[in-house]
């Protein structure tokens, strides 16, 4: 992503604004990103410690792949949630085995302690910093105890910023990588890794990304060992 300026205005972030590019994008969006090792590590690290049939909330599911559809075929209870119509659909059509809707996280209903895991994959950069901070406190909310999440964001530090991005222009919001650490323990998570990394998506004229993954833990359940992936050391805490 390159940021080109710091604006529309302030007005809030819309389900459909939000929804818009990746309409457009459709499966080419999955094509640029399914191989993110990242992400597929942090589905096997979710893998290794869910329960049978657990219940796994994707929120901003794409095109189901790779993520509901990994877990999915690992035998789990997936609901996946879009803003995108296109997206919804094409989910529905690849991976028939988990459930998708179209709605907006900010929109769903609290389910407290009703699911075994949440991912977020980069699902919640085109939302203020209050919908962020109280979405990321809701998903810690609808996780039963030893519940786990798994979140990918690009780090940014900026709020509602135009950012010019595979051919298409969004508004977008962010924290430093070190905000969302504090966020997650802030909401009752333990945090058991944090891990920023670079990704070139294979699309034409595509620029290198920072990502940062984090897998958290709800207490309550058995205990959980914080672990690294090969690459750069974990943040720091503070």
């Amino acid at each position: 992503m390159s940021v080109e300026s710091t604006a529309f205005s302030e007005q809030p972030f819309g389900s459909a604004e939000a929804a818009r590019p990746f309409d457009a994008l459709g499966k080419a969006y999955e094509d640029a990103y399914a191989q993110i090792p990242e992400r597929l590590a942090a589905v096997d690290w979710l893998l290794a410690r869910l329960p049978e049939r657990a219940r796994v909330m994707d929120v901003g599911c794409g095109t189901g792949r790779p993520a509901a559809d990994l877990i999915a075929a690992a035998g789990h209870d997936v609901t996946g949630y879009d803003v995108s119509h296109t997206m919804v659909e094409l989910a529905r059509a690849q991976v028939p085995q988990a459930r998708f809707e179209l709605a907006d996280v900010r929109n769903l209903p609290q389910a407290p302690g009703q699911w075994d895991a949440v991912t977020a994959f980069f699902a919640l950069l085109q939302m203020s910093r209050t919908d962020l901070d109280a979405t990321l406190a809701r998903i810690a909310g609808w996780l039963a105890p030893g519940g786990l999440f798994a979140f990918a964001t690009v780090p940014l530090d900026a709020e509602d910023v135009e950012v010019r991005w595979m051919g298409q222009t969004l508004r977008c919001t962010g924290y430093p990588a070190p905000t969302y650490g504090r966020l997650l323990r802030e909401a009752g998570l333990d945090v058991v890794h944090e891990h920023l990394s670079v990704f070139h998506p294979d699309f034409p004229g595509a620029h290198p990304e920072e990502h940062l993954f984090i897998h958290a833990r709800k207490p309550g359940g058995p205990a959980v060992t914080p672990h690294s992936l090969t690459g750069p050391p974990p943040l720091p805490e503070g």
